[in-house]
Formats: structure tokens, C-alpha cells, sequence
């Protein structure tokens, strides 16, 4: 791990503060190797590229102070839920008004991890986390478009099993790894974000950036930008709702396939319903062609291998991961079947 400094903040007001300001140190920035000043919470993520070399930020700004104000905190009412920035993961899973009204919210969250790592990561640096890729996360592998910008990308001819099949590029085809944002996306949440400027409220849809010809820029935040929150809008598919983890092992994995699923049913038709993907693709994945299939139909056994069709239609598998495009399918109808039957 390279010197850097460490300071710790009181106040949000400090924390865009001191991210706004040019950081001093010996870690010079390096193209794909992140700002140098980040934020730091619980530091699973962090930490881990620091040791590897992958992110080398002059300056950490330590935000756990700032648990005791409202991005610590949880709140519930008639019109949703609200997930501070930095709310454990542990603490999200395990809140009872959570599990009762957005049960797909808290099982992305337990099923993710450790208990110890759930312990210790926030919400925000969770959704923020970056990709398990192993070209991505060993420097000795220089073509890595997302670290080394412009130098290729080793896995679409390398070993590419756990990587993606939608929203891939010709640059990079990079799973992002995290469970959370998939409930997140299926929920039609919003993200605050504090900077500068001001606050400003975005879909989460539209914090995820797609690689394309620059998949070393990962989201739509600003230099010096910090999450304050996440809102989860009630709605009448959100008891009915949960998340299918499919991995190579039950505990401590990532998912090779997963699928966050949200239906409101009238008796037997689908009067609406929201899926996520994960596992499958370069940015959380929202499978609209399929929810489009789905509304005012049974659930039939035509009906949903007709969406789980839909949802991958445009897929591009790839020499290792080609088995992830039935994976996937099989994933979304299991999770939808399992919705329907829950007892609400």
C-alpha cells in the first residue's frame, strides 16, 4: 500500500469541504486509479484496491463521525423507506420494517458477505463498490481499460467465466458484482447526493454508468460528491417482492446469476412487475422488455420463458460464460414463480 493521509471529518459540510480541495501527498493519480481524495466508511472495498494497488488516493476522508446524523439512519412511513449513505448492511437486513414491506431489500442484503464484512460496510459504499474482475484487480495485467484506460481488455479473450453478458462493450465486459443496487433498481428508488453546489436527487437507474468507450468512468457522480441517502418509494409490489442468489457456493460468493423481483398481482394477472438482474451485467440491470411481456398476463410456463427471452435478448456471451445466458433465464423464472406464491 502507497503513503497516504488520513483525516477524519465531523460534518458533511467538512467532508465536501476538504473533497473539493486539491489533495496534497505523495499517491499521484494514475489513469483509471480513481480521484485522490475517497471517501471512507467501512473500507471492505477501499482498503482491499489500496492494498493491491489499484487505487492510490493521496487523501482518505474518514466519514464514520458521521453515522450519528442522518445518513446513519433509517426511516420508514406511508411513502417508503429511507437508507442513509451510512447505514450498515447488517443493521438494513435485520430491521423489522424492512423485512415486513421490502423483504427483496433485505435479503440482497444478507445474502451478501460475511456477517463480519455486513458488520462493517455501508449501503452507499456497497452500491459503490467496484468490479471482482481479475484483470481488473491484478496490476500485473496491464490491459485493463478500467484501470489503464486505452490498453484493452484481457478478459473478453482471457478466462471470463464470472463475467458479464449484457451491457457489455467492446472495452469492457466487467460484472459489477453488488446485490443491493439490484432491489434497489427493481424498487424504482432515488439517490441524494450531496455536493458543493447543493443536494440533488437522481433515479438510481442513472447513477451506474455503462462502459461503452470509457469504462474507467463508473458513475454519473461529481468530483467531491458524497451519497447521503437512498428512497424507496411504497408501492403495491413491495411486500411481494424478493431476491434469487444463484453462486457456486452458499455463503460469502458472488452470484454468478441473481434476480430481484417485485410483482402486484389482481388474483392471477400480473398487474405489475419489476425485475432486476444481477451477476449478468456491467451495471445493475433492469429487465424492462420483460416486465412489458408480463403485465395483464398468468404467469404461465409460455408466459415466463417468453419474458426470460425478452430479459436476454440482446445478451453477448462469451467463450467461458456462455452458460450464464440459460443461468440467467432459469434465475428470472424461478424468482418470479417463487413471488407469485408468497403469502402476503
Amino acid at each position: 500500500m502507497r503513503p497516504f493521509t488520513l483525516e477524519t471529518v465531523e460534518t458533511i459540510d467538512a467532508a465536501l469541504r476538504a473533497a473539493g480541495e486539491p489533495a496534497s501527498g505523495t499517491a499521484a493519480r494514475l489513469p483509471g486509479s480513481g480521484p485522490t481524495t475517497q471517501f471512507l466508511a467501512g473500507g471492505t472495498t477501499l482498503i482491499d484496491l489500496m492494498k493491491l494497488d489499484v487505487m492510490r488516493p493521496a487523501l482518505v476522508l474518514d466519514l464514520n463521525p458521521l453515522e450519528k446524523s442522518q445518513l446513519g439512519r433509517i426511516e420508514t412511513g406511508p411513502s417508503g423507506l429511507r437508507l442513509g449513505a451510512l447505514v450498515r448492511m447488517a443493521d438494513a437486513a435485520e430491521n423489522a420494517e424492512v423485512n415486513r414491506s421490502f423483504p427483496a431489500i433485505a435479503q440482497s442484503l444478507k445474502l451478501a458477505a460475511s456477517p463480519q464484512i455486513r458488520n462493517m460496510a455501508s449501503l452507499a459504499g456497497n452500491v459503490l463498490q467496484r468490479t471482482r474482475c481479475p484483470y481488473f484487480r491484478d496490476v500485473s495485467y496491464r490491459e485493463c481499460n478500467k484501470r489503464n484506460p486505452g490498453s484493452g481488455c484481457a478478459a473478453r479473450d482471457g478466462f471470463n467465466r464470472a463475467h458479464a453478458i449484457l451491457g457489455t462493450s467492446d472495452d469492457c465486459i466487467a460484472t459489477y458484482p453488488g446485490d443491493f443496487a439490484q432491489a434497489l433498481m427493481a424498487f424504482d428508488a432515488t439517490v441524494d447526493i450531496a455536493g458543493m453546489q447543493g443536494i440533488r436527487t437522481i433515479p438510481f437507474s442513472d447513477l451506474h454508468r455503462l462502459p461503452r468507450s470509457t469504462p474507467d468512468v463508473e458513475t454519473t457522480l461529481r468530483s467531491g460528491e458524497l451519497v447521503m441517502s437512498f428512497t424507496i418509494p411504497s408501492g403495491p409490489w413491495t411486500r411481494r417482492s424478493l431476491f434469487l442468489k444463484i453462486r457456486d457456493r452458499e455463503s460469502y460468493e458472488f452470484a454468478l446469476a441473481s434476480a430481484a423481483v417485485a410483482l402486484d398481482l389482481d388474483h392471477e394477472f400480473v398487474r405489475d412487475v419489476r425485475i432486476a438482474l444481477g451477476g449478468l451485467a456491467t451495471v445493475p440491470w433492469r429487465a424492462r422488455e420483460a416486465e412489458e411481456l408480463l403485465i395483464g398476463k398468468i404467469l404461465t410456463e409460455a408466459t415466463l420463458e417468453g419474458a426470460a427471452d425478452a430479459a436476454f435478448m440482446d445478451a453477448t456471451p462469451f467463450e467461458h460464460n456462455a452458460f450464464k445466458l440459460e443461468l440467467g433465464k432459469r434465475t428470472l423464472i424461478r424468482a418470479l414463480r417463487q413471488a407469485a406464491e408468497m403469502e402476503i
